[in-house]
């Protein structure tokens, strides 16, 4: 059952009484219809009084007034564990969405929700996701407007898996891309690197670390248009989710034929990851992150770049890492902190399995 997340108030039913989600829940019945109105409808509705549609609706005039195009983008999220310090998996289900858009120059406007729900999660579980879903949304500026939910037998799914797609508008005169890095360009991080994926290692629990390390998830589609007002120039973003920051390079160097010269020494990282990373054997090069972009400006807007992300309160750590050069295109080299050089390539799997 698809639903609008504007559906009237009045329509809903009372509270769920039920403490686990059963297979029934996801059979389109009345049983179905109480998750929806108590769990999703109650953390959702905005102020809009729309007849329960199949889909929700949109002002075209209104969003041409913000820009010119339209991007759109899905993700699918399985993490594991579904909460983790620092965020949970509806946290990052927002976040994921809303910085995939921002990274385009896209405004986020709007998120659709489907989650499947594996029969037997306490129904407590679901509330918190959502509420978490819920006051994520709010904080990014976006709403949740449509959803779908579906209940599988037990062992079909792990728990909880959320799908989430967005709609955003791009501003006119905007136009970053991979394709757009040229010589000479400086590469900027906006903070510390490899949080998220060192956050949800140690919470899985095998490793029994005493480490505090809190995921960075957050949505960043505010420190993107102070970014974009810093740096009339700018090239490109992207947010270094799976595969890190070394997959991103990698994408910048193949699709704009220049290569990338990182400086070990200038990558803003935490003691704690470095320490996890030489314990593990892992390359915090390919450590996930959600909170974090990699972008491309001209060298001459590099500074008010940089100063505009330490201005805001999810950049104050960034830092230029590097540059676009004419050597060895389609190739990202690293010089070490030993004063060396080496190749940085794209990895032929994940490090670390289900981290988003």
């Amino acid at each position: 059952m698809n639903i609008p997340f504007s559906t009237p108030t009045a329509a809903r039913r009372r509270p769920m009484t039920q403490k686990t989600v059963t297979l029934a829940h996801g059979g389109g019945g009345s049983a179905m219809r109480d998750l929806i109105d108590d769990v999703f409808l109650s953390a959702f509705s905005g102020e809009g009084r729309a007849a329960p549609e199949d889909q929700a609706r949109f002002d075209l005039a209104a969003l041409m007034a913000r820009g010119d195009r339209l991007a759109f983008t899905t993700d699918g999220f399985v993490v594991d564990p579904l909460f983790f310090p620092g965020g949970d998996i509806g946290k990052l289900a927002v976040c994921g969405t809303v910085n995939d858009l921002a990274v385009g120059g896209a405004t986020p406007v709007a998120l659709s929700c489907a989650i499947i729900i594996e029969e037997g999660l306490e129904v407590e579980t679901l509330r918190r996701v959502v509420r978490s879903m819920a006051e994520t949304a709010h904080a990014a500026g976006v709403a949740i407007a449509t959803g779908d939910t579906k209940v599988v037998a037990r062992g079909a799914c792990d728990k909880l898996f959320i799908t989430t797609t967005g709609i955003g508008v791009i501003r006119a005169g905007l136009d970053v891309g991979v394709t757009k890095a040229r010589p000479g360009d400086k590469v900027i991080v906006n903070g510390l690197l490899g949080d998220h994926g060192a956050a949800i290692l140690n919470a899985r629990g095998d490793l029994a670390l005493d480490t505090a390390i809190e995921s960075d998830c957050a949505p960043l589609n505010g420190l993107i248009d102070t970014l974009i007002s810093a740096a009339p120039g700018l090239r490109m973003m992207r947010d270094a989710t799976r595969g890190g920051i070394a997959a991103v390079v990698n994408e910048l160097a193949e699709a704009s034929k220049v290569g990338i010269r990182l400086d070990e020494l200038s990558l803003p990282m935490r003691p704690e990851v470095m320490g996890f990373c030489e314990i593990l054997g892992l390359d915090p090069l390919y450590l996930a992150n959600e909170g974090k972009i990699l972008a491309v400006v001209p060298a001459e807007e590099s500074d008010a770049a940089l100063a505009a992300l330490r201005a805001h309160p999810l950049g104050r750590e960034a830092a230029v890492i590097g540059e676009v050069t004419s050597e060895r295109p389609g190739r990202v080299v690293m010089r070490t902190r030993f004063g060396g050089e080496r190749i940085v390539d794209m990895l032929v799997g994940d490090q670390l399995p289900r981290i988003c």
